[in-house]
């Protein structure tokens, strides 16, 4: 078994989601007392938070290269961004490391397009609903075309994920107002739904929408047990 290092607090809530579901799927899998290898950088979310706001992506992206350095010389074998706006600095990370990065818009990618789903709704941060690096990488080179709320639609996504999931809130109304936006989608001819901030989940999932739906967080994790257990 590989070691994962797990870049995480961003925020702890989608990371705990993480390491309860890596020790379950390599349980699962190898049965008896068995456990993921793992290794945590957990941030102080604020210190992230207050820069992604604010636009300093360099000032975040040099945070996560310490990060991910510090996880290489620990022993990591891969790297997992515990994050979906945060694989924006996935090629700094990638490129000041000799290891694996496992990356969350690729384990998507693979299960929708195994679906035969082209026009997934996506329910982001506004970083990750607005900016290229998730949305393009979605598109080229898997050949989706990724949907998004309007303008009113991003803010109250955003606004619900981090004034209520990142801090462990979750509102049967917020529930009900991430639904209807996806109901809009859908009469728009999105056919399925790409839960794309690690903390949605905890929200919303596929017992709520009639089109497929997408856990970026469970993907993610399946594809670094895949990693970690592989010959």
């Amino acid at each position: 078994m590989k070691t994962l290092g797990l870049i995480g607090g961003l925020s702890w809530e989608s990371t705990a989601i993480y390491y309860r579901l890596l020790n379950a799927m390599v349980r699962e899998r190898l049965g008896g007392l068995h456990s993921a290898r793992l290794l945590l950088w957990s941030f102080d979310f604020e210190d992230v938070a207050e820069r992604q706001h604010r636009g300093d992506w360099e000032g975040a992206s040099a945070l996560m290269v310490e990060a991910a350095r510090k996880l290489e010389q620990a022993g990591a074998e891969a790297l997992v961004i515990c994050s979906n706006t945060m694989h924006r600095m996935a090629g700094a990370v990638r490129d000041a490391t000799t290891v694996p990065l496992i990356h969350i818009a690729d384990a998507t990618a693979t299960a929708v397009v195994a679906r035969g789903v082209v026009r997934p709704a996506l329910l982001a941060t506004r970083f990750t609903m607005e900016q290229d690096f998730y949305k393009g990488r979605l598109r080229d080179p898997h050949g989706l075309d990724p949907m998004i709320p309007d303008e009113d639609g991003r803010a109250l996504v955003h606004r619900i994920i981090y004034d209520e999931l990142c801090q462990g809130i979750v509102r049967p109304e917020s529930k009900a107002l991430y639904l209807e936006r996806i109901e809009r989608l859908a009469a728009e001819g999105a056919d399925g739904v790409i839960l794309g901030c690690t903390e949605v989940t905890m929200l919303i999932g596929q017992a709520d929408i009639d089109l497929p739906v997408f856990d970026t967080t469970f993907l993610h994790a399946k594809a670094a047990i895949d990693f970690s257990l592989s010959a």
